[in-house]
């Protein structure tokens, strides 16, 4: 057993090049963070094995994604997470790429990680709270004080370098230290306990504002715990006046809470608005890989666009990626796929003139045990990935669609009420093109006896065969 001595992300990394080329295995390996100096291999030189010839050694190489997901999970509190990520690096190395899926049980660990140090990374924007003090003898002219869950200060502190200009501070931690001179980020140890006693004029007008601010009458308690987690309190400014405050208005202070021009109010007019107006406003992406006007694409692995001819008459529209789909990046390739493929036959459509695609782009999923089983898209991930399907019809412009399942149906219809009992009869017309509504084969696969598969599959290829009728027409 080899044992390494890392206090660093960049010396990890430097430990993990030669490891590799000597090959290895985690198991192999003890990591330890070291508090003194000294040479990274200077605990195990005896212990390395001899470095294989140049023939046969192997070289690290991983992608930027990797890179970027090793560098940020390397922030995490954790007391494995050398041995951890060490392993990520072994499996990629081994070609086991789906290491870095969240469908991988270390690869849902290394995102766990990751949302973790991003979520503190976050709240320290928003809870560091600076309070000012004078600059004699080049003191730092701001002091705050912070306690992450995770070793996330270095960059955090360049946050606030870019954010603050030539203005002089110092964040401090229970084990590290940033200071900012105004043109340079210095990081040391721990020169701190707590948080700075400091007669700060600025903080005592916040209060005042804070004060005058709050409305006992509206004050919903549980809202603003949940709004902000409890560990923060303690060092903000506001948090040692909350607590009265919302005893106050628990006294009695709600029913006086109302200024006498408020309570002589008679009422606003009500401003009629649209549905469609009243929904939020999302950017519009310049690639589906960019697209992240839904939470969708934070557990899946990729986005998976439509594929076909660039001009096809017939577009087949289905719900979502599945499993396989999530992982290749293509549509109807899984089961699902393999049935479509076999309707499509029968119904004599040719799967290269067809373009397939989906309502929505990234794959939605549960875990069950260790399998990622699909879920429905609700109508917000629905209308949020229309924008895609609006952008594959206008390019490809297909005469008849057939919509593959109720979600698909919706999409293509642009109303989150439409039901395919109500228009499986027969084709119809939607904006100029015809529209055949059809089950989803994995309904088939679904369905709970013979007979139910056997009806729902014929549904499905004489669906096919009105489209080929439509276009003979």
């Amino acid at each position: 057993m080899m044992r390494m001595v890392v206090q660093s992300f960049d010396e990890w990394r430097a430990a993990v090049r030669e490891l590799i080329a000597r090959r290895v295995a985690p198991e192999s390996v003890e990591w330890t963070s070291g508090l003194g100096g000294g040479d990274l291999f200077s605990s195990a030189a005896d212990d390395l094995p001899a470095a294989p010839s140049t023939a046969t050694s192997t070289s690290l190489r991983v992608s930027r994604e990797l890179m970027d997901l090793l560098d940020s999970a390397a922030c995490f509190s954790a007391c494995d997470r050398w041995v951890f990520l060490y392993k990520v690096v072994w499996r990629w190395q081994l070609g086991e790429h789906d290491v870095i899926s969240p469908a991988d049980p270390d690869g849902a660990r290394l995102h766990a990680m990751v949302k973790a140090v991003h979520r503190e990374e976050h709240d320290m924007h928003a809870y560091v709270r600076f309070r000012e003090r004078s600059e004699a003898d080049g003191a730092p002219r701001f002091v705050a004080w912070f306690e992450p869950t995770h070793e996330v200060l270095p960059q955090v502190a360049g946050h606030f370098a870019r954010r603050m200009g030539g203005i002089t501070w110092m964040i401090a931690t229970p084990s590290a230290t940033m200071m900012w001179d105004g043109a340079n980020l210095h990081a040391g140890p721990a020169v701190m306990r707590g948080p700075a006693d400091i007669d700060d004029a600025g903080e005592s007008m916040w209060l005042t504002y804070y004060r005058s601010i709050f409305n006992p009458a509206r004050l919903n308690a549980d809202l603003l715990r949940s709004h902000i987690p409890s560990r923060f309190w303690k060092n903000l400014p506001e948090g040692a006046i909350v607590p009265q405050m919302i005893s106050a208005a628990a006294n009695g202070e709600r029913r006086t809470g109302q200024t006498e021009t408020v309570g002589r109010r008679a009422g606003a007019t009500t401003i009629p608005i649209s549905a469609e107006r009243a929904q939020p406003q999302r950017e519009r992406p310049s690639s589906l890989d960019q697209c992240r006007r839904c939470d969708l694409w934070q557990n899946a692995t990729q986005a998976v666009p439509g594929v076909g001819p660039k001009k096809a008459r017939v577009m087949l529209v289905g719900e979502q990626p599945g499993d396989q789909e999530d992982l290749q990046g293509l549509p109807f390739v899984g089961p699902a796929g393999a049935l479509l493929d076999k309707a499509m036959d029968e119904a004599g459509l040719d799967r290269g003139s067809i373009y397939l695609t989906n309502a929505v782009k990234h794959f939605k999923w549960e875990l069950r045990g260790k399998r990622r089983l699909h879920k429905t898209p609700a109508q917000k991930e629905i209308s949020a990935c229309h924008l895609w399907l609006e952008e594959e019809l206008e390019r490809v412009r297909p005469e008849v669609i057939v919509a593959l399942g109720g979600t698909a149906l919706k999409s293509v219809l642009q109303d989150g009420s439409a039901t395919m009992k109500s228009v499986m009869d027969a084709p119809f017309q939607h904006e100029g093109r015809w529209v055949i509504a059809v089950y989803h084969p994995s309904y088939v696969l679904r369905a709970p006896d013979e007979a139910s598969r056997r009806q729902a599959y014929e549904v499905i290829v004489d669906g096919l065969r009105q489209a080929l009728r439509l276009l003979k027409d």
